[in-house]
């Protein structure tokens, strides 16, 4: 079995009367990709915060590695790399400075991956990092988080307010370090097609709480829209269960079904239907529907 290299237990975080962590749990593999998806406000953010030992848990518990984040801050943080929307960078270094600064701070750092990144990503070492565009800060950002070879990687909406171009080039990076050294990630976006494309399993929080933990694979086989025709009218959407929202009217109903292919036909025939279609849905589909969006 893989070593976990985090684990959340019932985890809660409370902003004056609002919760924005209700009982998280989750826990991530090594040599796992986690996609943890979530419109703005639904605590991705906040559960990252407890990962990097900047937010203490109000009640359950944070292990990344074995260890509170909290409490041994340098046991954690030495073996994790972090890009976040921010940023974050030391605005007055250059390019250079920036890596020699960084450097300092890993024993693992690798001089000659960092230059093969910075030649990847077209940074001129004497720049400024706040002359940079905002994509090209991100890249050298990502140099950073990627530079010492981490045991963890976290990703917090790294590619948000880019362009197309240089979102590209930065979920390019991301999959190419994913392929060739199976690092271990956590990748946290609203870009659900991104995420579809790196992640072995998606965790999905809606208002603090985690609506759905699976397998990608295993979330795209149980997930489809089907069309059903009832042999009378309905006044009213049908009750089936796995039904996440329903649209139609009369005969003809339709409806994001989670649930074992198998099933659909025998439950159908309990509410008096008939599956007429059935087809795939995306990762965005899906996780609208289980927020409560199907059939808006």
């Amino acid at each position: 079995m893989a070593e976990n290299i985090l684990e959340v237990r019932d985890l809660v975080r409370t902003y004056g009367r609002h919760r924005a962590l209700d009982g998280v749990s989750l826990s991530l593999e090594q040599g796992t990709v986690l996609g943890l998806v979530g419109q703005n406000g639904a605590g991705k953010t906040t559960l990252i915060k407890h990962l990097l030992g900047l937010l203490r848990a109000e009640s359950g518990s944070v292990r990344v590695f074995g260890k509170d984040p909290v409490a041994d801050p340098p046991g954690v943080l030495s073996r994790i790399g972090y890009l976040s929307e921010e940023g974050d960078l030391p605005l007055w270094m250059k390019v250079e400075e920036l890596v020699r600064y960084s450097a300092a701070f890993y024993p693992g750092w690798d001089p000659k991956y960092a230059e093969k990144l910075q030649r990847e990503f077209g940074l001129s070492s004497d720049s400024k990092l706040g002359s940079l565009s905002k994509g090209q800060r991100a890249r050298a950002g990502l140099l950073v988080a990627l530079a010492f070879r981490p045991d963890l990687l976290l990703l917090d909406e790294p590619s948000s307010g880019l362009d197309p171009v240089v979102r590209r080039d930065i979920l390019g990076a991301i999959i190419r370090t994913i392929a060739d050294e199976g690092r271990t990630v956590l990748f946290s976006s609203h870009l659900l097609s991104e995420v579809e494309q790196v992640s072995d399993r998606v965790v999905m929080v809606q208002a603090g709480r985690v609506v759905l933990d699976d397998n990608l694979a295993r979330i795209k086989q149980t997930h489809h829209r089907i069309d059903m025709l009832f042999q009378e009218e309905r006044p009213n959407a049908p009750t089936l269960e796995g039904a996440l929202g329903w649209e139609g009217s009369g005969k003809n109903w339709s409806a994001l079904w989670c649930g074992e292919p198998a099933q659909l036909e025998a439950a159908m025939a309990l509410i008096g239907g008939k599956v007429v279609g059935k087809v795939g849905v995306s990762l965005d589909d899906i996780f609208v529907a289980h927020a409560g969006g199907a059939g808006r």
